[in-house]
């Protein structure tokens, strides 16, 4: 079976960075996208950034445009979420999520596997 671990999650100053790993093991996933999510306590989950596993597409929520960028590791088969000029609104638990590579590439509530998320936190 598919499963997706995330990674990178860590307490931060407002302004500072952090990067995000997602590993994904059990299948290939030449035909898939792996998306990153985000929810917070008493919130509703919420859409970050989106990759095609060959790192041809990407696509990212208005909130994150400009601030997060999402790319792909070869070396270590993980889709990885920068994250620079973190923001306290950022405060989150981060998941990484998987699925097939169809028309409706963008689209955010059809994801099949997730990962256990990891949790970012960020100060003022």
């Amino acid at each position: 079976q598919v499963q997706l671990a995330e990674s990178g999650g860590g307490l931060v100053q407002a302004g500072g960075s952090l990067r995000l790993s997602c590993a994904a093991s059990g299948r290939s996933f030449s035909h898939s996208i792996i998306g990153w999510f985000r929810q917070a306590p008493g919130k509703e989950r919420e859409f970050v950034a989106a990759i095609t596993w060959s790192g041809a597409a990407t696509h990212y929520a208005d909130s994150v445009k400009g601030r997060f960028t999402v790319s792909r590791d070869n070396a270590k088969n993980t889709v990885t979420l920068q994250m620079n000029n973190l923001k306290p609104e950022d405060t989150a638990l981060y998941y990484c999520a998987a699925k097939g590579l169809t028309r409706g590439l963008w689209r955010t509530d059809d994801y099949d596997y997730w990962g256990q998320g990891t949790q970012v936190t960020v100060s003022s």
